[in-house]
């Protein structure tokens, strides 16, 4: 039998390679630029300027902010997302430590320890910027949100979900969470949607509310409180989920 040659990998040509690490180091630029001066600071040209470069090079890798803004974003939401499955992959969940809770905790923590990056996400919207429809930033914030979805509803049968005791739901409601991709392998059951939805403003409403200082009262009990109240928002959840 004639041997098979190995297949070989062409190699990157050395034009794309410095074209993927100039866009890096501006990339890095902007993250550094956010982290000093807050992300509705950040300009094309303030980017440009602190690399050496001119506004008018820089758009040979960013034809605009918008551009800037969507990976910087999308880089942004994708990191945060593995900093939650790392936290998902490394516990063993127990009835004492429910895995949901530990990815919460990881959510906090990296909002807590990167608030311009948070503010970025979640802050005030940038003028005149609008994210591409179905664009990167769309994709990075399903991902994080289904692993939210996968801790929460973990070991519930769809039949269980569909079944879940919420506050009845107007029918125009009810067909839109009918309609929202939230999971890669399915879509939930509305019922399952809604309670999605309310441990998601849960969580995501206590640490919005930390990281723009609104909890300050609560001294250093803050990542207590929070993991407190998370337990206890998850055992209210599960308790309107019916026993198999």
């Amino acid at each position: 039998m004639p041997t098979e040659r190995p297949t070989t990998t062409a190699p990157v040509p050395l034009r794309e390679r410095r074209r993927t690490a100039a866009a890096q180091e501006i990339l890095d630029a902007a993250e550094r630029h956010i982290g000093e001066h807050g992300p509705a600071a950040l300009s094309l040209r303030a980017v440009a300027r602190s690399l050496g470069m001119t506004v008018q090079a820089l758009y040979h890798y960013f034809p605009n902010r918008d551009a800037l803004v969507t990976t910087l974003i999308a880089k942004a939401y994708g990191e945060l997302s593995d900093a939650l499955q790392a936290a998902a992959d490394g516990v063993r969940a127990t009835p004492s430590t429910p895995r949901l809770v530990v990815v919460a905790d990881a959510y906090r923590d990296w909002g807590v320890a990167r608030p311009e990056h948070f503010q970025l996400l979640y802050g005030t919207p940038l003028r005149y910027y609008a994210a591409p429809a179905e664009g990167p930033t769309t994709q990075a914030v399903r991902r994080m949100g289904a692993i939210f979805q996968r801790e929460l509803f973990a070991g519930f049968t769809p039949a269980q979900l569909a079944a879940a005791d919420v506050p009845p739901l107007s029918p125009p409601y009810r067909e839109h969470l009918a309609q929202l991709p939230l999971h890669a392998q399915g879509d939930l059951p509305p019922a399952a949607v809604a309670l999605f939805l309310s441990a998601w403003g849960h969580v995501h409403g206590l640490v919005v509310l930390e990281v723009f200082g609104h909890t300050a009262f609560l001294g250093d009990h803050q990542a207590e409180v929070f993991r407190t109240s998370v337990r206890m928002m998850l055992d209210d959840i599960h308790r309107r989920i019916p026993a198999a």
